[in-house]
């Protein structure tokens, strides 16, 4: 099993992402640390795409990249990267015990269980914990419930929390045939009602949602939003996918159609907005 590993700097995230999910459909590891982040696919010797598109579309973005052998207990330390975690929300009043199945059941825990399968990871990246604490403060200030869209919902983390927190109906829409398939089936383990389909966001949009989330890069977000119906808009957006760096950008679009950002939060270079319609 070989591993290849791409790091660039923040502010190229969003474009090395976007060029090595189309080469890497499958899905896409992330980690991050002082100064860059990486992306790093899976794969047999020799079944690996050729990134040199990649390295191309990157221009000096592209710092390293490096390809090394994984070890035969590839599969247990791969399960080692997914650990649970606790999100609360920011009075710390609601929380949700976020675990893959593999690691235990904490007794007496409001828990959303989710094995990432080939999609994109338990909830633990900086967007995910976003978007889940803005729930969560819904929850504490007794807003949730009413129906719930969540556009790129991944492995269905932010769709099948919205629905055991009290949202309904809840419905999750991906580009990746992967990330539907392993939302579906973790919509069933944690036993909840939640419709997943595939959806080319750049093909035009669902049916929204007086609660919408989007968990997108700040391009896809601008898409989304030079694309609602201004005369049927969500109640309130939430927006994650965005460096913290690219604020601005998401909220000069989002205020074309009257939006006004109610909460900015920030976790490790990544930013979430809550957005409401201006009074």
């Amino acid at each position: 099993m070989i591993r290849l590993a791409v790091r660039c700097r923040p502010e190229q995230a969003e474009l090395v992402l976007a060029e090595l999910t189309v080469l890497a459909p499958g899905g896409v590891e992330e980690t991050s640390g002082d100064g860059f982040i990486e992306y790093a696919i899976y794969g047999a010797a020799g079944e690996l795409p050729d990134i040199g598109e990649l390295e191309v579309a990157s221009g000096d973005g592209l710092v390293e990249v490096v390809s090394t052998e994984v070890a035969d207990d590839w599969a247990d330390r791969w399960r080692a990267f997914h650990k649970p975690l606790m999100i609360e929300g920011p009075d710390s009043e609601a929380t949700i015990w976020l675990r893959p199945p593999w690691e235990p059941e904490r007794e007496g825990e409001f828990e959303v269980v989710i094995d990432p399968g080939q999609a994109f990871g338990t909830g633990a990246h900086p967007t995910t914990r976003l978007c889940l604490e803005f729930l969560l403060g819904l929850v504490e200030d007794g807003e949730e419930g009413g129906e719930l869209v969540d556009l790129g919902s991944g492995s269905g983390v932010l769709a099948i929390a919205a629905s055991k927190l009290g949202w309904g109906p809840v419905r999750g829409y991906d580009h990746e045939v992967a990330a539907v398939e392993a939302s579906v089936e973790n919509a069933v383990v944690n036993g909840v009602d939640v419709r997943f389909e595939r959806l080319d966001l750049k093909a035009g949009l669902p049916g929204l949602a007086p609660t919408t989330v989007a968990n997108l890069t700040a391009p896809l977000l601008e898409m989304v939003a030079l694309q609602m119906d201004p005369e049927d808009l969500p109640a309130r957006v939430i927006c994650s996918g965005l460096l913290a760096t690219e604020r601005a950008r998401v909220e000069k679009v989002f205020g074309r159609l009257g939006y006004e950002s109610k909460t900015f939060r920030e976790i490790e270079n990544w930013g979430g907005l809550l957005l409401e319609p201006g009074s």
